[in-house]
């Protein structure tokens, strides 16, 4: 089994980027199984609606994850409960709309968990990740589980991928936008990562201008952050999973710039 995973795309130059270099990643680095993005940020940086989520499923993706932006569009908390392909952390207090995991079938019949987590540390206050992933997992059966752990410590992170080595084929880490060097297969077959990036304009603070962040760090108040568009690349990672066993066999990571894979961004 084969999974691109694409992280936190931001805004629409990110979106047009993953639009644009989905098709040739199919073409150079695939087939793949299941195709899944973070799209927490995909709408103007903040949250996702129903037509970029539309969008998503139209391109091939199989399933959208998130983090803590998820609420931040309040029309689409509805599509929440009603589309099983798009997931808010799982260890948020019950009551919210949503869930935190799914069961994904693509058309050969294979069958893939997916589980979004969002961690504690430096992150709005939630239930404990650990303790959610561990009640969780006896609910999956013996199918690959693929995590997205959204947290901003790589401390949090590394002890969540230890603590789920063995039981899920993959945890990779979102939320920092910035990619890390640490992709492995851990001792007992899970694929790792901290941080697969971010899918979006680089010359920029995390996928937003220079300008519209710079007055809040000067000041200490609440600025409004405008999506930046120059030097647009993808981040993401392939993970690669025995089908007979479940455990990780090889993950790739992908950081690539627009126009990088030989052929016009624009093409279909």
């Amino acid at each position: 089994m084969r999974i691109l995973f694409v992280g936190d795309i931001v805004g629409s130059p990110g979106r047009n980027a993953f639009f644009a270099m989905l098709p040739k990643l199919r073409r150079l680095k695939g087939p793949f199984d299941f195709v899944l993005v973070n799209g927490e940020n995909s709408a103007a940086g903040r949250g996702i609606t129903g037509k970029i989520m539309n969008e998503f499923f139209a391109a091939g993706v199989d399933g959208i994850t998130s983090g803590n932006h998820i609420w931040d569009k309040k029309e689409f908390l509805p599509l929440l409960d009603e589309e099983p392909r798009v997931l808010r952390p799982l260890n948020y207090p019950q009551g919210v709309p949503g869930r935190g995991w799914t069961i994904l079938t693509n058309k050969n019949g294979k069958k893939l968990g997916v589980v979004n987590i969002q961690g504690r540390v430096f992150m709005p206050l939630t239930d404990c990740p650990f303790h959610a992933m561990g009640e969780l997992l006896s609910k999956l059966g013996d199918i690959p589980v693929f995590v997205d752990f959204h947290a901003e410590a790589t401390s949090e992170k590394r002890v969540m991928g230890l603590y789920l080595d063995g039981r899920v084929s993959a945890i990779v880490g979102t939320h920092t936008h910035v990619q890390t060097a640490d992709e492995e297969i851990l001792p007992g077959g899970t694929a790792y990562i901290s941080d697969v990036g971010m899918t979006g304009a680089f010359r920029s603070s995390i996928g937003m201008t220079y300008e519209s962040v710079l007055p809040r760090f000067l000041t200490s108040l609440p600025a409004k952050f405008e999506v930046a568009e120059e030097d647009v690349r993808l981040n993401g990672v392939i993970v690669e999973i025995d089908d007979e066993d479940g455990r990780a066999c090889g993950i790739e990571r992908l950081a690539i710039r627009s126009g990088e894979l030989g052929e016009r961004d624009n093409e279909n």
